[in-house]
């Protein structure tokens, strides 16, 4: 939705590296705002996006206008019903269902072989995935790591909206997810165990307001009672006004150690 940053640039570096041709769509889509959510503030620092797009050597830019996608007529929509009331979408009523909807027609419009998609997204990616196998559409997803500051924040459009003591405070979701990461790592695998210490890190921040930690199967988003590899550990907080997204994937390779570990003991 433009407003862009090294997230988004990561994922032209590595499309440019696999393709002959990148395209770069920009829409900020009204159907996927809720009430009283941000649309109309949204940042729409085109000339800058165009600029790193040029820097960036992306080779088509498509930036249609909202007439041109939604046309007055329009009344199609895309429905994921197992997966879009959960995690963000138990909060944010009908977002899935818009973002698969633009998605699909980006996919009609332009047909791309392969697209690029962030990992901090990564219930949209998803609701993506499961569109594309289940509609036969013939473009490849790729999901790439997120990008984060040298402090840990994942970066965001949002991050923009950020007061300099909200700044700070917004560090509460990376390290509320480096806490779980070593519980993990020292053995606790409950989730109910994880996700309290989790929000007691977040509580410590003045601004910070939890609104989900969850802890899921990465394929149907169902949430787990105990953390195993490959589970994502998702959470959104607001902070102030803004809300923010992370994640983290648990690595297979923790629960090989911990695996060997008793096998020794043993």
């Amino acid at each position: 939705m433009g407003a862009l940053h090294d997230g988004h640039l990561s994922l032209i570096r590595e499309a440019r590296k696999e393709n002959d041709t990148i395209i770069v769509s920009i829409f900020i889509n009204p159907l996927q705002f809720g009430e009283n959510e941000d649309f109309n503030r949204y940042p729409r620092p085109f000339k800058n996006d165009c600029l790193l797009l040029s820097q960036e050597n992306a080779d088509i830019l498509f930036c249609p206008n909202r007439e041109e996608i939604y046309p007055v007529s329009f009344c199609t929509s895309v429905t994921l019903k197992k997966l879009e009331d959960k995690l963000c979408g138990k909060s944010r009523p009908g977002h899935f269902s818009a973002v698969a909807t633009i998605v699909l027609k980006l996919f009609n419009i332009l047909k791309p072989d392969i697209v690029y998609f962030g990992q901090k997204d990564f219930q949209q990616t998803v609701i993506i995935k499961k569109m594309v196998s289940d509609l036969n559409v013939d473009t490849k997803i790729k999901v790439l790591p997120i990008v984060r500051d040298k402090d840990g924040l994942a970066l965001s459009s949002r991050n923009a909206y950020l007061g300099n003591d909200e700044r700070k405070d917004a560090l509460c979701l990376f390290k509320a997810l480096t806490k779980a990461k070593h519980m993990i790592n020292s053995g606790i695998t409950l989730n109910r165990e994880i996700i309290n210490a989790m929000k007691s890190v977040i509580n410590d921040y003045k601004s910070a307001k939890v609104d989900y930690i969850s802890i899921v199967d990465q394929n149907n988003l169902e949430d787990t009672e105990n953390a195993k590899s490959g589970d994502v550990i998702a959470l959104a907080v607001k902070i102030g006004n803004t809300r923010l997204i992370d994640n983290y994937i648990i690595p297979f390779f923790v629960f090989i150690f911990y695996s060997f570990t008793s096998f020794l003991i043993y």
